[in-house]
């Protein structure tokens, strides 16, 4: 399969202006998620699509590609659709990864691509285990529940399935509640079909765009992942990030 990565990249943000510029021990964070995504196996090109001069002029300095896109955009996926449309080549998958994550995982990326091994999948996305129960409080970490052959059933931000106290750490350590992880696939066909979707009820009232194509009758493949992904929301999260992660890693 030809796939390619795409990082949608803004400049504008609400509670972080200028994110993706950011160092991270030393480096952009942008330049960090772009490197590591190339490192993936499975990727034949990886492209940040950006509605910023700023952060395009930078991502060719450091020698990658980019691609200048509208800043009218709503969605990463809307992102992803242009950025798919000014690509040269043809593509069989579309992988949307997360521009705000400079340590994710290369093998996280292989992983949401082997999703379309299964021929009816159309669209992917990863899950991870919850083993803490604070999570499942935290309005901030998007849980799903799947069905038995890893079709995402529902996403929510409040702890679903619901269970009664006495039962939560019997079902913790069965392994039944799971985050999501934000990095999508798409089939390359499709994605212009999505970005052109209406938002839906259950996506304005969860604030969680993959609803609107579980209300329109569209399928989310799932792959349980163990790589833990942190994300810098806000300036503060820069100092806890570097503590995390070593500047070789």
């Amino acid at each position: 399969m030809n796939v390619i990565g795409i990082i949608p990249a803004r400049y504008a943000s609400t509670r972080f202006p200028g994110k993706p510029l950011t160092l991270i021990h030393g480096k952009s964070m942008i330049r960090r998620v772009y490197e590591r995504a190339s490192r993936a196996s499975r990727l034949s090109s990886v492209v940040v699509a950006t509605d910023d001069q700023r952060i395009y002029d930078h991502v060719e300095e450091f020698g990658g590609k980019v691609l200048m896109t509208s800043a009218s955009h709503e969605s990463g996926t809307d992102r992803c659709a242009e950025a798919l449309k000014l690509s040269e080549g043809n593509y069989d998958l579309v992988i949307n990864i997360q521009g705000d994550e400079p340590y994710i995982h290369p093998g996280q990326i292989d992983l949401l691509i082997s999703c379309f091994e299964n021929k009816d999948a159309l669209i992917g996305t990863l899950i991870k285990p919850i083993t803490d129960p604070a999570d499942l409080e935290n309005r901030n970490i998007p849980k799903v529940v799947k069905d038995l052959r890893g079709w995402a059933l529902y996403f929510s931000r409040h702890a679903i399935p619901y269970c009664k106290p006495e039962n939560l750490a019997s079902l913790l350590e069965q392994q039944i509640f799971y985050r999501h992880i934000g990095i999508y696939g798409y089939r390359a066909s499709l994605l212009f079909e999505l970005a052109a979707l209406p938002q839906g009820r259950l996506e304005t009232s969860e604030s969680l765009e993959q609803l609107r194509w579980l209300e329109n009758g569209y399928r989310i493949m799932t792959a349980v992942s163990d790589h833990e992904n942190i994300a810098v929301d806000t300036p503060s999260d820069v100092s806890l990030i570097e503590k995390r992660f070593s500047v070789s890693d």
